[in-house]
């Protein structure tokens, strides 16, 4: 990604909703909200665009943004939809889904999006676009505008197809998907499984700047178009409580190392001690800022 101006706020399409857990605890997420939330902290100044009901959970979402001192003016709230919601299960460490359909965000309109910058970072996800009114509304915006493009692969069964995945890295310049996510993308008929070659195969047929792709507890590694790769080894966490949000987590340091144009290295590092720290918590969103100023100390943010 290039952005030459650090000023420039990024642009964040797609899901806000309730993670509903089995101990009975309810934690704000989704994806790109989770995102946001994280460049709010580190002091960027998001423009999150996504629905919500006009219901309890809708306004309770509004309160906490503007609570946590992000622009709520993106955020639409719509009368016939309600707030998205997922329980999630949690074994052996890993989550899973069960996503609700026909949420708010699966109706993002066109017509209520706020002004937006001209140029700079747009980042998303896949799920908001399984519905064709939020994926139309996002690509007005491509069409419109002249972003850098970094999309998560999030598949979420059974709310993704290849053509909608094929389509949403053909628009992008950046990708992060995990292992996993990778080799279900990749066509059957490859003729290696090693996961770099796969990685060097999706950058090369959708044309990428880069990819970025997780292991889990091995780490994560960046390919680029100009032949770079650079890879960082996760620190240990002392209590892991979950993993939700941790992929959501890395992405934001991704595209904050890229605000603040530190080199590819440095921000995967970074992307990979932040994630490490947001697995010791519930849930993927932190309503402490106490939680992030160690690390905006030692990053000397601006």
């Amino acid at each position: 990604m290039t952005n030459r101006d650090k000023r420039i706020r990024p642009v964040i399409f797609g899901e806000v909703l309730f993670d509903h857990f089995p101990d009975g605890s309810i934690v704000l997420g989704g994806a790109p909200f989770n995102v946001a939330w994280h460049l709010q902290a580190f002091g960027q100044a998001p423009l999150f665009i996504s629905r919500v009901g006009n219901d309890p959970l809708g306004h309770k979402i509004k309160d906490k943004m503007e609570l946590w001192g992000m622009d709520s003016s993106g955020l639409q709230l719509d009368s016939s939809h309600p707030t998205g919601t997922v329980n999630v299960q949690i074994s052996d460490g890993e989550p899973s889904y069960e996503i609700v359909q026909d949420c708010a965000y699966d109706f993002i309109a066109r017509d209520a999006i706020p002004p937006l910058p001209q140029q700079g970072i747009l980042y998303h996800g896949t799920l908001a676009i399984r519905n064709e009114h939020s994926a139309s509304t996002l690509s007005s915006i491509k069409d419109n505008y002249c972003y850098s493009i970094f999309v998560d692969i999030n598949l979420r069964p059974p709310w993704w197809n290849m053509q909608c995945i094929n389509s949403a890295l053909t628009d992008s310049h950046w990708a992060k998907l995990n292992e996993d996510e990778l080799r279900q993308i990749s066509p059957e008929d490859q003729s290696t499984t090693d996961v770099e070659q796969l990685a060097h195969n999706l950058l090369a047929d959708f044309a990428l700047e880069g990819v970025v792709i997780t292991q889990g507890a091995k780490g994560a590694f960046a390919l680029t178009a100009n032949g770079d790769k650079v890879s960082a080894i996760p620190e240990m966490s002392k209590s892991v409580i979950d993993t939700v949000g941790a992929g959501d987590a890395f992405n934001s340091i991704i595209l904050l190392g890229n605000i603040q144009r530190w080199p590819l290295s440095l921000t995967l590092r970074r992307a990979q001690q932040f994630a490490s720290q947001v697995v010791t918590i519930r849930g993927a969103t932190i309503n402490n800022r106490k939680f992030y100023q160690p690390l905006i100390d030692s990053w000397e943010l601006n």
